[in-house]
């Protein structure tokens, strides 16, 4: 994956203004955004998937300009064909499994049927073991469950890169563990490529072919050694 960016983007609330600016080119196919809550890690994400629109500077991925605000170039997020992986999982409450995953697979907001079948859907559901969940909904599922689901989902429409906004921080420590060996695991066997934030410098180690280290909206230098930065607020 290569990844070229170079963005600025200006928030303000009141008297309080927070200032993105952000520079560096990658042809890593993991990239970790590693360090403290408000350091502006979900900004930067967000500003690749194209949630929000910076206000001066590109970003390139591959071959194609997903923003250019010097060419008037901004493309829609379901143009950009990027997987996002919200950190509450943004499950539909009212689906089940098999129809979140297949919503992925869905032009606009028609939900799926109940009765829907996908190879491409029961594909994801199997890779992932949620064959004797399929059937329930997000409320009856564990907290790796939900994940996978939402992973399942992310996946089923074969993004050309993932993007993952903590993934792990809602989990608890011993499931924290396995889910990141399944992650390590799964993104090894399909090749696809992510970018992934995280404050927890276990992240950075498993996951950081290459890691990005922020803080107050701009990189640092990164060190050798990834050293704890204490939790998220």
């Amino acid at each position: 994956m290569k990844l070229d960016l170079d963005i600025r983007k200006t928030l303000r609330s009141g008297q309080r203004r927070f200032q993105l600016n952000v520079s560096f080119r990658s042809t890593a196919s993991r990239i970790v955004v590693f360090g403290p809550s408000g350091a502006g890690k979900s900004m930067l994400l967000k500003a690749i998937a194209g949630l929000i629109k910076p206000d001066e500077g590109h970003i390139q991925l591959g071959n194609d300009m997903l923003f250019d605000a010097r060419a008037g170039i901004s493309l829609a997020p379901q143009q950009r064909r990027l997987a996002y992986l919200f950190q509450e999982y943004a499950l539909f409450p009212h689906l089940s499994v098999r129809q979140n995953i297949a919503f992925g697979l869905v032009g606009g907001w028609r939900n799926p049927s109940a009765s829907i079948r996908s190879e491409t859907v029961e594909y994801w559901i199997d890779a992932f073991r949620l064959s004797h969940v399929a059937h329930q909904h997000p409320a009856e599922l564990s907290g790796g469950q939900k994940q996978r689901t939402a992973l399942a989902r992310a996946l089923v429409a074969s993004p050309r890169a993932i993007l993952l906004d903590e993934p792990f921080a809602a989990l608890d420590p011993e499931l924290r563990r396995e889910m990141r060996t399944e992650l390590d695991e799964l993104q090894r066997r399909l090749g696809v490529p992510m970018i992934l934030i995280t404050h927890d410098p276990e992240d950075a180690r498993v996951f950081g072919e290459e890691t990005i280290r922020m803080q107050e909206g701009s990189i640092l230098p990164s060190p050798s050694i990834v050293q704890p930065i204490g939790l998220a607020g």
